[in-house]
């Protein structure tokens, strides 16, 4: 009986074993998680995101344009340099990114992030869309020797500004909130090309993108001084309209938290990047990136002007071909990324980048091979971006990432603006090919730094 007992509990282990083989082989496949760019396009909260984060930024950059044409078209005189007038446009938009770019992601921590990407926008779209009435009601008036149609323009700009370091740690924030972490990558591959794609593309397309709509506002009757704006503004509008359908989930009960110590957040923020090396880094990485392609777009003039068959004022071909790069490249790590770690990619990405800046240092005068090169530079700048965008995202608590974001942005506004003040007096005295080979060092440096200095986040 005893040996009965024995077999019948043998022959029970053995009809169960392949059952259950079978049940976790099944369960295995079913918690797989799913790779690549389809489960992020599948997401409706990050599409939603995305449409909004496109017409934004396609809106921010447009905007300098607009203002570029407003003063070649009112303000500047016929005998006058308009360089002036920009440069006063540009501290405008500068300013606030480096007295508020960091201090805003100390309130986005403490505010509803949905509310945020919507306010931020709509009211940008509103104060686009009355700078005709501003223009027309300060006409023949003066404050000091400027007109004070200008003087509102700069103070219009320095408030669009503002409102955008709110609106960037937000958007930023909110991507962890919505998207799974096994898709960080992926969705950062979309993100992050959206918004170094249209620091170039918005400059490439902006000027005709203008025209068009002054004539298509002409033919319509309105007159031909609003299409710019609808333009500008309506991008805005949108973009905040689209995110009212924006579902962040997030469930903490923001009322009742305390205010913010901006200096105090601040020191936490700073705290945190000293003590998390592989966050610190990437955001090192970052700004490098950001300063070469500022540069590639100040140097994508004087190489227009030197091609053959080209005028200085079509670099934005250049430029197009550096945006279409960017968005293979972006494809690729969204799609085939997950299967190295963020410092490989990083390094991969920085060496890519400097053989097609030595190369365009020397092939800098044939059009398709400089188009090539600038496209190659786009491709591995997405490689290095996206993974370093991904890794600040995923390694830093959802209560610091306001803060992180902030200084950030903080630190790549300023990056931005440095070249585009210093490249053209360095390709003045150093030429083209000396700084095309700076900028190649520059990449190869940062790739290396983060690359042995910081341990992969994700296999």
């Amino acid at each position: 009986m005893q040996l009965s007992d024995s077999n019948l509990q043998t022959k029970k282990r053995q009809e169960k074993q392949p059952k259950n083989k079978s049940i976790s082989a099944a369960s295995l496949a079913e918690k797989e998680p799913e790779r690549g760019l389809l489960p992020v396009l599948k997401n409706g909260k990050f599409l939603t995101l995305w449409s909004g984060q496109v017409f934004s930024q396609l809106a921010d950059k447009v905007y300098l344009v607009l203002m570029i044409a407003i003063i070649a078209n009112q303000f500047q005189a016929e005998d006058q340099t308009i360089s002036g007038w920009v440069s006063a446009i540009m501290i405008a938009f500068t300013i606030p990114a480096v007295l508020f770019g960091a201090g805003a992601g100390v309130y986005v921590d403490r505010w509803p992030k949905k509310a945020v990407l919507v306010v931020t926008n709509i009211v940008r779209g509103g104060l686009v869309l009355i700078l005709p009435i501003i223009l027309w009601l300060s006409n023949d008036f003066n404050l000091g020797n400027l007109p004070l149609g200008f003087c509102l323009m700069l103070l219009l700009t320095f408030l669009v500004s503002t409102l955008t370091q709110f609106f960037a740690p937000a958007e930023q924030a909110v991507i962890p909130l919505i998207v799974e972490k096994q898709n960080l990558l992926s969705a950062n591959s979309l993100y992050t090309t959206t918004m170094m794609a249209s620091v170039i593309i918005g400059f490439a397309v902006g000027d005709p993108l203008l025209e068009l709509a002054d004539n298509l506002v002409a033919k319509i009757g309105f007159g031909e001084a609003l299409g710019k704006e609808l333009v500008v503004g309506g991008s805005y509008a949108i973009a905040g309209l689209l995110l009212i359908l924006l579902k962040t989930g997030e469930q903490k009960d923001l009322t009742e938290k305390e205010q913010p110590h901006i200096l105090a957040d601040l020191r936490d923020g700073l705290r945190y990047l000293k003590n998390h090396h592989r966050v610190r880094n990437a955001i090192i990485q970052q700004i490098v990136l950001f300063s070469i392609f500022a540069a590639l777009a100040v140097l994508a003039v004087r190489l227009a002007e030197i091609i053959p068959g080209m005028e200085a004022e079509e670099f934005g071909l250049l430029l197009a071909a550096a945006g279409v790069g960017m968005a293979i490249g972006a494809g690729m790590v969204g799609q085939l990324g997950h299967w190295l770690s963020h410092f490989q990619l990083s390094m991969i990405g920085s060496i890519g980048m400097a053989v097609s800046l030595a190369g365009l240092s020397i092939f800098n005068q044939e059009f398709w091979v400089a188009m090539v090169l600038i496209g190659i530079l786009g491709m591995f700048g997405a490689v290095v971006g996206v993974p370093m965008q991904t890794t600040v995202q995923a390694e830093t608590p959802e209560e610091m990432r306001g803060k992180v974001f902030g200084l950030q942005n903080n630190a790549v506004n300023i990056a931005l603006s440095l070249p585009l003040a210093l490249v053209g007096v360095a390709e003045t005295f150093l030429g083209l090919s000396t700084v095309l080979l700076g900028l190649a060092g520059a990449a190869i440096i940062a790739g290396i730094f983060f690359s042995f200095f910081s341990k992969p986040t994700f296999e």
